[in-house]
């Protein structure tokens, strides 16, 4: 039985910082240690942390990523939720065996100002209190929950004061990747250090690489679960993700909302299937499918002008009966998956991102759940 977060937040009261054993804070990290131990359960947790608002889900995901440092093999140390003078406030503190330390600051959005010197601050005072030897071998790291590209406030200013060195940025999916990655493929620990110490400041770049590094071969993603005869439509999944110029949900409400059409690259899994009178549903990382259309059709070579890279992206087609649900997103839970064909026989808690990673063909009883019938 999958218990939502919600639940458990209801059962262990109010996450705050006050001391003991027995506290809501204690009772929730005990929870988390004892019986979240898959990685698609921690995606679910943290999906329904940024789906829903409020300072009990922030502080649920701030000890969600703590756990999930686990995952990527470092020794945690959770922090505050809120910094008081004369304690150190500091979100996490993950130590790597390899005698490295990543100083964490979780952050939901970046709709507010963030000031480098706190995070810049919380390293110097461990540092100060021998916790960590010294900025050699540190890391400030931030991790965003809703990354917005048009709000690169904290990138700008990290390259601005000139501590590309001493401090990075990861949005939470990424961050998630990572854990995902190294569960189920060979990458080590060591790997992961290596990612998240790059030369610039912001990490997605390189994690997107390195899943679509690991992203599993085309052919079985492309043979739809069940082979359409002549004349039927078949059924399509396709992921938008975010990136340094436009979230997903822009994409997607440019292209498909306004524009009705939709682009493919050259290596898209199922560009050479799709077919006029085909259904296809837009899931955006992270959020949940935001929205379904038919294709109207076949994919053409002609790179438009309103697609972000059209040299990425040439394979431009039509689509119609568009319905954009951008406030109101499908959550691919733990609960939905198990009404799926896709994952039939499969352990609902165990990484679940391949099912999303690229374009597939799924079955008509997919895409209407997927799309709310």
């Amino acid at each position: 039985m999958n218990i939502m977060l919600s639940q458990i937040l209801a059962l262990v009261g109010k996450l705050d910082d006050t001391p003991g054993d027995e506290t809501p804070r204690e009772r929730f990290r005990h929870y988390l240690r004892e019986n979240v131990n898959e990685i698609g359960q921690i995606r679910d947790y943290i999906g329904e942390c940024l789906r829903a608002s409020g300072d009990q889900y922030n502080c649920a995901l701030q000890d969600l990523v703590n756990h999930l440092g686990q995952f990527l093999g470092f020794e945690v140390t959770f922090g505050r939720y809120r910094g008081v003078q004369g304690q150190l406030g500091f979100d996490g503190h993950w130590k790597s065996p390899a005698a490295f330390h990543i100083v964490v600051e979780v952050k939901t959005t970046e709709t507010y100002a963030i000031k480098t010197s706190t995070l810049l601050n919380y390293v110097n005072d461990l540092i100060s209190e021998k916790r960590i030897p010294s900025w050699e071998t540190a890391l400030g790291l931030y991790v965003i929950g809703r990354p917005d590209p048009d709000l690169r406030q904290l990138e700008n200013a990290i390259v601005a004061e000139k501590q590309t060195h001493q401090l990075r940025i990861i949005s939470v999916e990424s961050l998630l990747s990572l854990a995902e990655m190294m569960s189920e493929y060979d990458i080590r620990h060591e790997d992961i250090l290596a990612v998240l110490r790059p030369s610039r400041p912001t990490i997605d770049p390189v994690v997107n690489l390195m899943v679509r590094l690991v992203s599993p071969p085309v052919e079985p993603v492309v043979v739809p679960p069940v082979e359409p005869t002549e004349g039927e439509a078949a059924y399509w999944l396709t992921p938008v993700r975010s990136d340094e110029e436009q979230t997903a949900e822009d994409c997607i409400q440019t292209l498909v909302a306004r524009e009705r059409i939709y682009a493919f690259g050259e290596r898209t899994p199922g560009r050479k299937h799709v077919r006029p009178g085909d259904r296809m549903c837009f899931y955006a990382c992270g959020k949940g499918v935001v929205a379904h259309a038919k294709v109207l059709t076949e994919p053409v070579k002609q790179p438009h002008s309103k697609v972000l890279h059209p040299e990425d992206y040439p394979w431009v087609f039509k689509v119609g009966e568009a319905q954009v649900y951008l406030d109101a997103p499908i959550a691919i839970d733990a609960a939905l998956r198990s009404q799926l064909d896709a994952f039939r026989d499969r352990d609902l808690n165990k990484a679940w991102a391949w099912f999303v990673q690229a374009t597939r063909s799924i079955s008509e009883h997919d895409f209407k759940i997927l799309t709310r019938g």
